[in-house]
């Protein structure tokens, strides 16, 4: 069983998603979910059931579909009203169903807020408090508490603000988490506020915005003043300039604290990207530790040295955090998560075959390829390494779309795939509500006949980036597709300078891996 004596509290899918142009869907929540399990955190705040609808199809969806193995779900929420009963409040009992074994509560703790945004007395901010956590706990649900704009309270009414901490903790709150949540602390000021109400015996917890820079820093400082609980989002998603980036924090606390906080390390960076292609936000290239130039070293006195010893110019080893150190003249894959991936996949790389197919992940990672949130391009990249040919279940001849819009407004797309399967040549027609949509309804169209477990095979998620080169309409393209049938999803990778036909790569792509998975043999 996981020590409770440290905890790693991810809220990615509920705070880093009120970051600007982010929008995750349900199924987005559910593989980010998966992803910071297989990392290691202790709790993923999966959202507000009852407040918000996706939320709470998220946790209706968690109880079937996700098996995490070392992680608890959290549910968030508030307080229940002033003057009502936290037993008749209807968000509270969304809470309640919501199969959450964790409830993180949001209360205010300035007085300033209480008055203003609650328009309710002190008195009764803090029975409001007491009644819902009480409650909670008697419904055999374990309660934190996030003492929200709480350093704001402390500067502004200090006994107030402590006794929101009492309150909480003598009603059964196992944590409270004193939260900047305007971000606005430096670490010095905050890890002393920490370390005075750390006096009062509560267990306490850290949530920090980044509004000064110091979101990390503050962290690190009230873990050092006594606090037992850190929240934080992978990327340092979140609000206005995001949230203490939880990769960061993890990395910073194992491996120059010495804590042992049951996070796979060597796992952090194929995460870290794999979180950052399912939110579609490229991923940001001078994070530390996941970060692509995080160990990155260009031509020079820094490269000089590193020839001689690559750690006169590195604080660590960069495979402790599973990313790779990159001499700056071509773009590099990483050999670590190329063997990590693969083992996952079942197959043991090593020697000239582990080479060949690093050389073919930089060699397409280089074009614009990616692999982390494509596992099914990766495992057919892997399977055509290994076996010295492509899997392939058809060939095609080729392949059109036509957009049309009618008189009356109205926009047709249709596609046409000629293609050759099992000796048969097929023609195949389909319309979509779009070109993309028309290809794959084609595709699926032609083969069905002779490949029934296509009818099981859905396009579950789509998306688009344009990389690095020419401007506007004549970059290059990349598309993801996540797919899925009834035993499980996968995702797929096309890159072209035309976004169909880097569609149509990872469509067919797609296709080639459900009947792999569905144990056809490579014709």
């Amino acid at each position: 069983m996981r020590d409770d004596g440290f905890h790693v509290y991810d809220t990615t899918l509920r705070d880093g998603a009120q970051q600007e142009g982010l929008n995750l869907t349900v199924a987005d929540k559910l593989i980010i979910a998966r992803r910071l399990d297989e990392l290691g955190v202790g709790f993923i705040e999966g959202g507000w059931p009852g407040a918000n609808p996706k939320d709470t199809e998220f946790f209706r969806r968690a109880r079937t579909e996700l098996d995490l193995k070392h992680a608890q779900l959290a549910a968030f929420g508030a307080t229940r009203r002033a003057g009502a009963k936290a037993a008749d409040d209807p968000l509270v009992a969304a809470l309640r169903e919501s199969g959450a074994p964790v409830v993180t509560l949001v209360a205010k703790s300035h007085d300033r807020h209480v008055e203003l945004a609650l328009r309710t007395t002190l008195e009764e901010n803090l029975a409001m408090i007491r009644d819902t956590v009480s409650h909670l706990r008697a419904e055999g649900q374990r309660v934190f508490l996030d003492a929200e704009h709480f350093f704001d309270g402390y500067r502004s009414n200090p006994a107030y603000a402590l006794e929101v901490v009492r309150t909480a903790a003598e009603a059964g709150a196992d944590v409270i988490a004193l939260c900047d949540t305007n971000g606005g602390m430096l670490p010095d000021e905050l890890a002393d506020v920490v370390a005075e109400v750390a006096a009062e015996g509560a267990r306490l917890g850290i949530h920090c915005h980044d509004d000064t820079g110091c979101a990390v820093a503050n962290t690190l400082a009230a873990v050092r003043a006594g606090v037992t609980h850190v929240q934080g989002c992978a990327n340092g998603y979140g609000e206005r300039s995001g949230n203490a980036n939880l990769f960061t924090v993890v990395g910073n606390l194992q491996l120059k604290r010495g804590y042992d906080l049951g996070v796979e390390l060597r796992e952090m960076t194929r995460i870290a990207h794999a979180v950052s292609e399912v939110t579609n936000i490229a991923p940001g290239s001078q994070q530390p530790y996941v970060g692509m130039s995080a160990f990155a070293h260009k031509a020079g006195l820094h490269a000089s040295a590193v020839k001689v010893d690559p750690m006169l110019y590195q604080h660590i080893d960069p495979e402790l955090v599973g990313n790779d150190m990159r001499m700056l003249i071509s773009s590099m894959a990483g050999r670590a998560s190329v063997e990590l991936k693969g083992r996952e996949l079942g197959y043991e790389l090593s020697g000239d075959k582990a080479r060949q197919v690093v050389e073919r992940v930089k060699e397409l990672e280089s074009a614009g390829y990616t692999f982390e949130a494509a596992d099914a391009s990766f495992e057919l990249l892997l399977r055509e390494e290994l076996d010295g040919e492509r899997t392939r279940y058809f060939e095609v001849e080729s392949w059109r779309t036509i957009v049309e819009r009618r008189p009356d407004g109205v926009m047709v797309s249709e596609a046409t795939v000629k293609l050759h399967a099992k000796g048969e040549r097929i023609i195949a027609t389909g319309e979509g509500n779009g070109p993309v949509n028309a290809l794959d309804r084609a595709l699926r169209l032609a083969l069905e006949r002779i490949y029934p477990e296509l009818s099981a095979l859905e396009l579950v998620d789509y998306k688009v980036r344009i990389l690095e080169g020419a401007h506007g309409t004549d970059a290059r393209t990349r598309v993801l597709i996540e797919s899925s049938d009834a035993s499980g999803e996968w995702g797929t990778v096309g890159v072209e300078d035309n976004v169909i036909a880097a569609s149509w790569e990872a469509l067919a792509e797609s296709v080639t891996y459900c009947l792999l998975r569905a144990g056809y043999g490579v014709s």
